[in-house]
């Protein structure tokens, strides 16, 4: 059941990872999320790998979360003539809505809101970035460019616009469809890719109307301008380093990256880091030391979770991958500094008994060296204002519903165990030493840090503190 890390580990499943075996080898090896990519497969291979997670969950007894991604507009060039063809710097290049197939002076593009946004002088990417064009003139139906930077361009390859924001909505017909059937195989988390703006958030909420929490993930850089405003609306938020980096200078991410971190962490919305954490590995047995470096970074900077991709969706080397992200994230847990380091991190708590409650939980543990802070969540807020504080301690969360408890898989320090409701004081306190001892996070003598909401049952009202020795 227990843990001994407090940052947590998401992988994604795909071809290389989907069988029982997998799954559970996964898990075992530190994965505490799992992430469908509904870019790719059908839903007959996602059903069957909900199915797996949730029998899984069941053997072991222990809260499994699954993050739905959504593939959001993606947007791309047309066909070419002979498949592709290669654009000389300074060579011009147009953009149209023409269907027919393109040569090596202009292409077609399916779609017109591009023509509306962009304007003399607006850059425009292809394939990842490997390619540039700026805009020369621009007309209702298409855009004269000149290449930048040129290279070898082939069919559907992806488009990107930075810094421009597109009148195209965050959620695809696809999407729609998508998220229906997520939502009716009863999944965590759902991931928003294309955000843009508030309203991008607003929409998507509307649509999964509480029946799944809300993952943001920070793509584009027009994004950036809102992030308060955004993280305050999600219930989640990823940093999705990939899509980034197309958009932006690569010299720039690192300092979104820890800008977002720290948005999320003044308003205690779990952040997420994602994208190419361990690439090397989808071939190699063992990591660079950039790659471990850079795994560190996101823990000493105080991220909920760190993200594998095609490291474990497609990889050679899939448990391997999360074996050693496991390592890094405890070995950086166990180093002085980091404690050090988070402890000057911590912001200030907001003026509400919650908040008070949560961050003298966090000094008492210290003070008394107590071995456990356990929490009674109905609704996840009051586990989730306890890691907001970044305690030194586990946090064990006792919650009745089932959907709280995998909702907080992705928190950091928050280990779940799914309980009978109890009704009065007394009972509380005796649940949470049966749970802190069956389950080995104290043993006789150490003290626990005991946080509630006194009514039993109303969200968000966290107002009592209690020590208890076991």
């Amino acid at each position: 059941m227990r843990r001994y890390k407090q940052a947590k580990i998401i992988s994604t499943l795909g071809p290389n990872s989907e069988t029982p075996e997998k799954i559970r080898a996964l898990f075992d090896a530190g994965a505490d999320v799992f992430r469908l990519n509904f870019s790719h497969g059908d839903y007959n291979e996602q059903a069957k790998r909900i199915k797996t997670i949730r029998s899984l969950e069941k053997d072991i007894g222990r809260p499994i979360g699954i993050l739905t991604d959504l593939q959001g507009p993606k947007l791309r060039v047309g066909d070419f003539v002979d498949g592709s063809v290669y654009l000389e710097a300074g060579a011009l290049f147009r953009l149209d809505l023409n269907e027919f197939a393109g040569d090596k002076t202009r292409v077609g593009i399916p779609h017109p809101e591009i023509f509306q946004s962009i304007t003399e002088g607006t850059h425009i990417l292809l394939d990842d970035g490997k390619l540039c064009l700026c805009v020369k003139k621009v007309g209702e139906d298409y855009a004269d460019t000149y290449v930048i930077t040129g290279g070898r361009l082939s069919n559907n390859k992806g488009l990107n616009i930075p810094n421009v924001v597109l009148p195209i909505s965050a959620i695809t017909e696809k999407d729609q469809t998508d998220l229906d059937f997520a939502l009716a195989q009863q999944v965590d988390y759902i991931g928003l890719s294309f955000i843009q703006r508030p309203e991008d958030i607003e929409e998507a909420k509307k649509l999964i109307n509480n029946r799944a929490a809300v993952m943001a993930k920070i793509e584009k850089p027009s994004s950036i301008d809102h992030l308060d405003e955004i993280v305050s609306m999600s219930d989640a938020v990823m940093v999705a380093r990939g899509d980034l980096g197309v958009e932006m200078p690569a010299e720039d991410v690192p300092i979104i990256q820890k800008r977002i971190i720290r948005a999320c962490r003044k308003q205690g919305v779990p952040v997420v880091v994602a994208t190419q954490m361990l690439e090397s590995m989808i071939s190699s047995p063992t990591p660079t030391r950039a790659e471990a470096s850079d795994i560190a970074t996101a823990i000493y900077d105080q991220a909920d979770a760190v993200m594998l991709s095609a490291e474990t969706a497609i990889g050679e080397y899939s448990v391997e991958a999360v074996e050693i992200m496991h390592k890094i994230i405890c070995r950086v847990e166990r180093d002085p500094g980091f404690w050090e380091q988070t402890a000057a991190q911590n912001t200030a708590p907001e003026a509400t008994t919650a908040d008070a409650i949560s961050a003298a939980a966090r000094q008492v543990a210290k003070t008394i060296s107590a071995a456990v802070i356990v929490t009674y969540t109905t609704s996840g807020s009051t586990s989730i204002r306890a890691a907001r504080e970044r305690p030194n301690v586990p946090i064990l969360c006792l919650t009745e519903r089932l959907r709280t408890a995998r909702k907080l898989s992705v928190v950091w320090g928050v280990q779940c165990v799914v309980a009978e409701d109890v009704r009065d004081f007394s009972a509380m306190i005796d649940k949470a030493r049966e749970m802190a001892r069956r389950f080995e996070f104290a043993t006789p003598t150490q003290h626990l840090i005991v946080t509630a909401g006194v009514p039993f049952g109303t969200p968000g009202a966290t107002n009592v503190l209690r020590i208890e020795r076991l």
